[in-house]
């Protein structure tokens, strides 16, 4: 039995074009989000703690949200009834799980990779999962067509990405540890394929982003009681009230995300995510830069190559590749 959720009506080029600014402001967040995270799990020396900081204040900050939305709080009620009348599966309000594990990630697995590398394999992951999972759909989420722009788009961001953090790649990076981002990155495209199909059977952007919070949490809550078991308390609690920001953010891309994905699909999502995550990391190397070394002419050239590529993927194309989608 699938819940009766309406058909949305093919999306206009200006709701597809807003919708596309839209995810590519929500991927500059993920970047300023890293920063943040990142700079938290260092200052306190404990990356599952200050994993959990960042998604614990997000699920408070979401659930104050949605004290005060009326549609927020019918949405909980409607996705619980279509789960317990077995009219989607329970797993499709896990995505936060994904979220949790990369931001876990982040702290575990950068410094032994570089954030170089980590950056090519998550996007490598998520890119072709967006792609996998646009053609077949998921759940009432309809497949959308896997054009030859998109193709290309897709193609076109991999090397551009390739290109801006080539600078950044060591030769001592330890690269079997790539299979740990690449997993994840393929995760974050199935993330947001649920949060976009929760979004769409709650008719609540909030909606989907609390569910995303509390899987997230409970995750990270498990692996920060053990690894609090086993190492201990963290060293001490920075005083910078801008490195606890991380949930708040977190909450203004994920119910961003959760609102396009069913306008845009997945793979569309994730290339215009991925551009502003470059775009923002860019301009953060300017601003804030992290080392002395200044900005490379081939980082600036990969993020604005990435932008070019969003733009091709944008475009329609009457040429698709068709994939047969199994029905369950």
């Amino acid at each position: 039995m699938t819940h009766n959720i309406p058909k949305p009506a093919p999306a206009s080029r200006l709701r597809v074009g807003l919708s596309v600014a839209l995810a590519t402001l929500c991927g500059c967040a993920v970047a300023l989000q890293s920063r943040i995270n990142g700079q938290l799990g260092s200052d306190l020396g404990d990356g599952f703690v200050a994993a959990l900081i960042s998604f614990g204040s997000g699920l408070i900050v979401i659930s104050l949200v949605l004290l005060v939305s009326r549609p927020g709080r019918r949405g909980v009620t409607t996705v619980i009834d279509a789960i317990r009348r077995r009219e989607i599966p329970w797993w499709h309000t896990a995505g936060g799980v994904a979220g949790g594990l990369f931001v876990l990630s982040q702290g575990l697995v950068v410094g032994l990779l570089g954030i170089a590398l980590f950056t090519v394999a998550a996007v490598a992951g998520q890119t072709i999962s967006g792609m996998v999972i646009d053609s077949r759909g998921i759940g009432t989420v309809a497949p959308k067509a896997i054009t030859v722009t998109r193709i290309v788009g897709a193609t076109l961001a991999l090397i551009s990405v390739v290109i801006a953090v080539l600078p950044q790649i060591s030769d001592q990076a330890n690269v079997w540890v790539i299979i740990f981002p690449f997993g994840v990155g393929l995760l974050l495209g199935w993330q947001q394929a649920v949060n976009g199909q929760i979004k769409s059977l709650a008719g609540s952007a909030t909606t989907a982003t609390f569910f995303n919070f509390v899987g997230g949490t409970i995750v990270l809550a498990v692996f920060a009681a053990i690894n609090l078991l086993l190492a201990g308390l963290p060293h001490g609690f920075p005083s910078n009230p801008v490195l606890y920001l991380g949930g708040i953010i977190g909450v203004l891309f994920i119910a961003g995300f959760a609102a396009v994905i069913p306008i845009i699909g997945v793979l569309l999502q994730s290339l215009a995510a991925v551009s502003g995550q470059l775009l923002m990391a860019l301009v953060l190397d300017f601003v804030a830069p992290t080392n002395t070394a200044g900005v490379a002419v081939l980082t600036i050239a990969g993020t604005v190559l990435t932008l070019i590529a969003v733009v091709i993927a944008s475009i329609r194309s009457r040429t698709a590749i068709r994939v047969r989608r199994t029905e369950r």
